[in-house]
Parts: C-alpha cells; sequence; structure tokens
C-alpha cells in the first residue's frame, strides 16, 4: 500500500476527534456533505453533528491512521484507520472525497 502526505481536512478530521472537538470536527466539512457510515447516510454540517454526536467524539472515539493512498477519482483518498473508544472498535478503510479543501463526501464501509 502507497502511503502518501495526509491532505490538512482529514488531518484536521482525526486531530479534532482525538480532541473530542466537536466543533472543528464539523468544520472539516463543507455546508453540503455527505456522510455514509455502512449504509446510515447524513447529509451537510447538521448531519455530520448528528453522526459526530453519536458515533465520533460523542462516544469519545480516537482515530489512529495506519496507511493513506489515493482513491480510485481525483480529490479521494483511502485512509486505513483504526479506532478505538466508547463505540465501535476496529480497523478499516475510510474513503474521503475533498473539495475547496474541506472533506465534501465521507463514506466508512466494512
Amino acid at each position: 500500500m502507497t502511503t502518501i502526505e495526509t491532505p490538512a481536512a482529514i488531518q484536521t478530521f482525526i486531530e479534532a476527534t482525538n480532541r473530542g472537538d466537536a466543533e472543528a470536527f464539523a468544520a472539516a466539512f463543507t455546508h453540503d456533505a455527505d456522510l455514509n457510515d455502512w449504509g446510515r447516510a447524513y447529509h451537510g454540517r447538521d448531519g455530520v453533528r448528528a453522526w459526530d454526536r453519536t458515533d465520533n467524539t460523542g462516544v469519545q472515539a480516537h482515530f489512529d491512521l495506519d496507511a493513506i493512498q489515493p482513491g480510485s477519482s481525483p480529490d479521494t483518498y483511502v485512509a486505513t484507520l483504526t479506532v478505538t473508544g466508547n463505540g465501535h472498535n476496529g480497523t478499516g478503510p475510510m474513503t474521503f472525497r475533498l473539495r475547496d479543501g474541506l472533506i465534501a463526501s465521507l463514506r466508512i464501509t466494512p
């Protein structure tokens, strides 16, 4: 697996989660972002905030970045993250699509 430099928005996503900073986490996304977590869909920053409360900083999630590589289309990246905390725990891929330096789409798959 090729590892590349982590884009700033993805780094913010990780760091804000690890600090428990819900506002910085939401600010890493575009206003019209889409987040899909194993088929559960969330839209816009309000959707991102809702997911964050129930599945991320709200359950003290912590991310360790294992690897990152370019995705199959422009401005996409696949990050392999190990997640620990009081919610879901495990290692798996998260696919990010960036736009204007922010996360426009996040897809979490098994």
